[in-house]
């Protein structure tokens, strides 16, 4: 298909001038969702706009390729400083492929600001976009809208399986914090055999990927890993980053500042090794069982116990003496042997979804460069 490229500008009425910011102590709670650069941020008891808009972050926004730059309201709503608000000519344009557009490409050629980084709206009305027909645009739309459905659908499985272990927890176990089955507290350094904090330094990064995954705090989400930030050394580094312990499968990673609380098993079949701000539990399984010792570290009751030993005024730090103080109810092996099987399960189904979601992702990022370079 033949593509010809506009301007944003020329697409789109920009009602900018409508908006209004409110700060918190001054909004009136309601009905009506009040956005912002990133989405919903409260709920107000007036509106602005009462029609579809397409709103895309000023400031305060991730403008790189496949962030969610863009995103689309309907009905009665209020909108602050912080999003551009659109009206697409929708005899030229549609909704979706405008925001399947902007969220697909980097927008960060077009962000001015050295110390507070913004898209301005000159830098918005000068987006070029590729436009080909409408029944063109609806082709493409309903391609990309199959594709993120398939792989919408699978992340939410796997949001429903997290909440399925969480309560299988707390059905076989109780309360942790109330301890209703009288179990053993033990503090976290009497059940593991290893504690020990990350080298005070940052790791020396290469450029390439090696067999050497260096794990930071940003790698760690609530159970698994994210692959894609991880950072990798050469193997020097890596022999200088592990000269305390070397990391080992089942291996508990902790996050002890920033994000603290979040934790993850390390996998078979990889030379971790520890950055910045993290700590490693190594259980003792003789009394604990690594996949309940994760579970129980990523409860509600172990996170308030690191919240009540925060040290940090701005970003949040536990030191490493009051972790190792944790308190850990410890049940009977053969109870944790039983969740464990029901967690390895799970896990098994999550890893089936993530490979259709990373499939899907490959997918659409295909879609998408074929669809804006007219080639579908």
């Amino acid at each position: 298909m033949g593509v010809n490229v506009v301007k944003l500008g020329e697409l789109c009425e920009i009602l900018d001038s409508k908006r209004k910011p409110v700060s918190k102590k001054d909004r009136v709670a309601g009905e009506y969702p009040y956005y912002g650069a990133t989405g919903i941020q409260d709920y107000v008891a007036d509106y602005i706009f009462d029609e579809k808009l397409v709103l895309v972050g000023e400031d305060g926004a991730k403008w790189g390729a496949g962030e969610n730059t863009a995103y689309a309201i309907s009905g009665k709503s209020w909108v602050n400083n912080h999003a551009h608000v659109l009206r697409p000519n929708r005899s030229r344009i549609l909704d979706n492929y405008l925001i399947y557009y902007l969220n697909q490409i980097d927008l960060r050629p077009y962000i001015t600001g050295a110390i507070i980084e913004k898209l301005n709206q000159e830098q918005l009305r000068n987006i070029e976009i590729p436009l080909p027909s409408i029944e063109e645009q609806t082709h493409v739309v309903s391609l990309m809208d199959k594709t993120d459905e398939i792989r919408t659908k699978k992340r939410l499985a796997n949001a429903k399986l997290d909440e399925f272990l969480k309560s299988t927890f707390i059905t076989m176990f109780g309360d942790p914090e109330t301890n209703e089955h009288n179990y053993d507290v033990k503090l976290l350094q009497d059940i593991c055999t290893n504690i020990v904090d990350c080298p005070h330094s940052t790791p020396k990064k290469v450029e390439y990927k090696t067999n050497y995954p260096c794990i930071r705090t940003s790698e760690l989400k609530r159970g698994y890993i994210s692959w894609n930030s991880m950072q990798y050394l050469d193997e020097d580094e890596y022999n200088t980053r592990v000269a305390r312990l070397t990391p080992m499968a089942n291996d508990i990673v902790y996050a002890r500042e920033g994000t603290y609380g979040n934790a993850v098993i390390l996998p078979t079949g990889y030379n971790f090794s520890l950055g910045q701000r993290t700590m490693l539990f190594r259980a003792n399984t003789q009394m604990v069982i690594p996949l309940y010792l994760l579970h129980f570290i990523l409860s509600d009751y172990t996170y308030k116990q690191a919240k009540n030993k925060n040290n940090g005024s701005t970003v949040g730090h536990v030191n490493v003496a009051d972790i190792k103080k944790f308190k850990i109810n410890v049940p009977p092996l053969e109870l944790q042997n039983k969740f464990a099987k029901i967690v390895e399960k799970v896990e098994a189904q999550k890893q089936k979804n993530e490979l259709v979601i990373k499939q899907m992702d490959n997918l659409f990022n295909s879609l998408s460069q074929r669809a804006f370079k007219g080639e579908l």
